[in-house]
């Protein structure tokens, strides 16, 4: 029998590569397509060592279960623990759901005379297999914990993507890009101008920026207490906001006027004149989903249709 290896394997390779695309969307995540083809790569190369004398390692199941923890980690990266257990088990949610439906589909579009009366006499013989009884017994309640907090996961990560927008943010006509959560629970102002202010976090981005956002970031006392002072076109932009939080009061915040704000949603563009960013190096989001908190009140501005001016 002939066995066309290469077809095999760019078959495999193309199904791995379009579960791992699948997830993402699951996941509401934005992922490189070379990362999404490394790791389909890692899921095939099962194929092509199932043809090798190591077939015996390769076919086991921790064997796949670690190439599935390659195939995430590759794709999606480690962020913490939680971020890659819930990749992983989004992918494996994928599989099932994909799986499940071409076979599905495969055997109602299918009819075995030979199979049905297999199954009608070990019918007349008893119960059936007590092992497949036994599968089914243990695995439905697992497969319905399963599925039902994955779902739940997935349902939670929707609402919150409905509620990320990118921000673009222009200062000394440099422009700086940011995927922002709408929180109505921001409502600082600056108490002097009624400036709204947004927060954003440039911890995994401080070699696309200035050094002078860089020092207020990373040493924002310097800047308040006068110790160090901003060039010269930064020192009209600077503003010090008094802000508190629970259990703290009286603590002050350096924040930066920008030239615009530009924040897209749901297909609208919304320039907001009238802003201030405090820039930090607090990590806002455990997975790096955002990189600022955006002020209600900024999508208050003019509003642009997406096609008119898109932020990119």
């Amino acid at each position: 029998m002939i066995v066309y290896l290469d077809v095999i394997w760019m078959l495999n390779l193309l199904f791995d590569t379009l579960l791992l695309y699948l997830t993402a969307i699951f996941l509401k995540r934005k992922v490189r397509f070379w990362r999404l083809g490394a790791g389909g790569f890692i899921g095939s190369l099962i194929i092509l060592l199932s043809f090798t004398p190591l077939n015996v390692y390769s076919n086991h199941p921790i064997a796949k279960l670690f190439c599935s923890f390659i195939m995430v980690l590759i794709t999606f990266g480690y962020k913490r623990l939680s971020f890659f257990i819930k990749a992983l088990m989004t992918l494996y949610v994928s599989t099932f759901l994909i799986g499940g439906a071409l076979i599905g589909a495969h055997y109602f579009s299918q009819y075995d005379t030979e199979l049905t009366n297999q199954l009608l006499l070990s019918s007349v013989k008893g119960f059936g297999d007590p092992i497949s009884w036994l599968f089914v017994l243990i695995g439905f309640p697992v497969a319905w914990h399963f599925s039902k907090k994955n779902i739940e996961s997935m349902e939670m990560t929707k609402i919150q993507y409905e509620q990320i927008v990118q921000v673009r943010v222009e200062i000394e006509k440099e422009t700086y890009i940011f995927n922002g959560l709408v929180d109505s629970g921001n409502q600082l102002y600056d108490p002097l101008s009624r400036l709204p202010v947004m927060f954003v976090s440039i911890k995994n981005s401080l070699e696309l920026l200035p050094e002078p956002i860089k020092k207020i970031a990373s040493e924002p006392d310097t800047v308040l207490m006068g110790t160090e002072e901003l060039p010269g076109e930064w020192q009209g932009r600077l503003r010090i906001v008094p802000y508190s939080v629970v259990g703290q009061e009286n603590q002050l915040i350096a924040a930066i006027r920008p030239d615009n704000i530009m924040i897209e949603h749901n297909g609208d563009v919304y320039l907001c004149t009238k802003g201030l960013v405090s820039f930090t190096m607090q990590q806002l989001s455990k997975d790096d989903t955002f990189q600022c908190i955006v002020h209600p009140k900024m999508l208050t501005g003019s509003r642009q249709h997406g096609k008119d001016e898109k932020v990119s």
